[in-house]
């Protein structure tokens, strides 16, 4: 199983810095951001750490950073991305180290193994006594998703794009429902939850949005006439996205649990 999940997950072209790229490196700041609010001590460990951007975001935090991925092609966009950093090649079911580490993170991950369960399993493994588990997936519940439903694009929110299943190599969709219910299924204690990112667009929508705007004043985009003529209206929306992200979790881009052993 573990070769043919390898070439299955080397065969995925997707990668933050590369597809979507305007809209996935505002996603993904943000879920640094989040990650940091409830991170612990000083060492990290971040499964995947894909091609290193969110790894790279949070690093300045922690003396001590390591990352795995089963990708040789997000390693080395990663190895740029984080000079200091050590890395590891391998499956995350599969990934030896006596070491114990204080703040685990798992973004945008237990969407796509085999079995999310034995993965979060073998994550809380590797955590130390007081340390803590940081797991984010997709919300198949965000709100551009219902809007889709309610449209007639997608037959549920569960439902898989084709780009989803063949890009990104997602098998399966999450709700907060879900995603506790597996992360409580392996052993672990959720600790708080909560949403990254209010989703008004589908992500090629978001992505032509952040490229294109508008965005000046007088425009008839979101500038406010009158306003501070310096003001960065681009920034103020990923801003107040994830504001209100904040306080509606189940409209969002990304939910996430926090958890201990």
């Amino acid at each position: 199983m573990s070769t043919d999940e390898k070439n299955l997950q080397e065969g995925f072209t997707w990668a933050r810095s590369q597809v979507f790229e305007s809209y996935n490196n505002v996603v993904g700041h943000y879920q640094s951001v989040s990650c940091l609010e409830h991170a612990r001590g000083e060492s990290l460990l971040d499964m995947p750490c894909g091609d290193g951007s969110l790894t790279a975001a949070l690093a300045k935090r922690f003396k001590r950073v390591v990352g795995v991925d089963a990708s040789s092609k997000h390693l080395e966009l990663a190895r740029q991305n984080l000079p200091g950093a050590e890395l590891h090649e391998a499956l995350i079911e599969e990934f030896e180290t006596d070491e114990r580490f204080d703040t685990i993170t798992m973004l945008n991950i237990l969407e796509h193994v085999v079995d999310p369960v034995e993965v979060l399993r073998k994550a809380s493994s590797l955590l130390g006594e007081q340390g803590v588990m940081i797991v984010h997936v997709p919300n198949a519940l965000a709100v551009n998703r219902r809007l889709a439903v309610r449209m007639g694009t997608l037959l549920s929110c569960e439902e898989l794009s084709p780009f989803d299943i063949h890009v990104v190599g997602h098998r399966r969709s999450y709700s907060l429902a879900t995603l506790t219910a597996d992360i409580e299924a392996a052993g672990l204690r959720v600790k708080a939850t909560g949403g990254v990112f209010y989703k008004s667009l589908s992500t090629p929508q978001m992505d032509w949005f952040l490229k294109n705007g508008p965005w000046e004043d007088g425009g008839f985009g979101w500038g406010r006439v009158g306003a501070e003529k310096t003001k960065d209206w681009r920034a103020e929306f990923c801003r107040a996205s994830y504001e209100l992200g904040k306080q509606q979790p189940e409209d969002c881009n990304i939910i996430y649990a926090v958890a201990t052993r």
